[in-house]
């Protein structure tokens, strides 16, 4: 089994993707939870979903600190939330794609952050991108086309740029939905394909790896968007870290590692209603 080192090492880069469910639940308890855990974890990459930013409050500021460079979402719900990314080195590019994508889409705040990050060598500069589709169980149509509007605007970017290219997010699909498939290299949509590695698949590839389950109290328990609790939801792996495949098997970054984090209660706390994932990325052949 994969394990995650207490320090990065050189040639490689750590990635951590987690859905923060906003502000809901007991927050003081898990902000606590969340910031011991963040700088106990010592990412260099993160992509959180459903994360707070408006003109009071910056969640991703007060959970990592004013050393991290920062890249928002725009298009974000009324309240704030919306998806972010924090890096340790600098940001020079960021794009938004807009995913709403059919008029049932327009009350939800997804959409996709590309970000460039200047990365040291030997890891090089490279993109980053969060992924946050529509959530809603019958909505596979619009995470197929907004999968596909955020795998074509990576690929015209490094089509001038090459470079490697890391996706995350919680992209509310399990791994035989259309949406992952085509990611997976394993069906086209839209007219194209791709192929990206699922770090956990890579991994843990006898594992299910569930990141949003009612093993967690606080999908077994909330009453959310006007539902009974979430025990029922068939979506359990939801939440990715997928590396772009090199062209002719070359170059792509190796997965190293990768685990769920925040998938146990702090004296009883439990950080989210989603478990988060961390990868560890290196260079090949260092």
């Amino acid at each position: 089994m994969s394990t995650i080192d207490s320090e990065p090492r050189r040639g490689s880069l750590r990635v951590l993707t987690m859905n923060l469910w906003q502000r809901y639940g007991a927050w003081p308890e898990r902000r606590a939870v969340l910031i011991n855990g963040l700088k106990a974890l010592n990412p260099d990459l993160v992509a959180f979903q459903e994360v707070i930013k408006n003109e009071e409050y910056d969640q991703i500021l007060d959970l990592l600190g004013p050393e991290w460079n920062f890249a928002h979402q725009q298009r974000r719900a009324p309240e704030g939330m919306g998806i972010a990314i924090a890096s340790r080195w600098p940001i020079s590019e960021v794009q938004e794609i807009d995913a709403h994508v059919t008029p049932r889409t327009l009350n939800f705040p997804c959409g996709t952050l590309i970000a460039e990050v200047l990365a040291p060598e030997p890891v090089g500069p490279l993109l980053f991108v969060n992924h946050f589709p529509n959530w809603q169980l019958s909505y596979e149509y619009e995470r197929e086309l907004q999968t596909v509007a955020a795998a074509r605007a990576v690929e015209e970017h490094i089509s001038q740029r090459p470079q490697q290219v890391v996706l995350v997010g919680d992209l509310d699909a399990d791994p035989d939905a259309a949406c992952i498939r085509f990611l997976s290299g394993r069906q086209s949509l839209g007219e194209m394909s791709v192929c990206y590695r699922d770090a956990w698949e890579s991994t843990h590839p006898q594992e299910p790896g569930h990141t949003f389950t009612p093993a967690n109290p606080q999908v077994r328990e909330q009453v959310v968007k006007g539902m009974r609790p979430f025990r029922d939801w068939p979506f359990r792996r939801i939440d990715y870290i997928f590396v772009r495949h090199g062209e002719h098997g070359g170059s792509a970054l190796d997965i190293a590692a990768c685990k769920r984090i925040f998938d146990e209660p702090t004296e009883g706390v439990q950080a989210s209603d989603h478990y988060g994932l961390i990868a560890d990325l290196t260079v090949p052949n260092l």
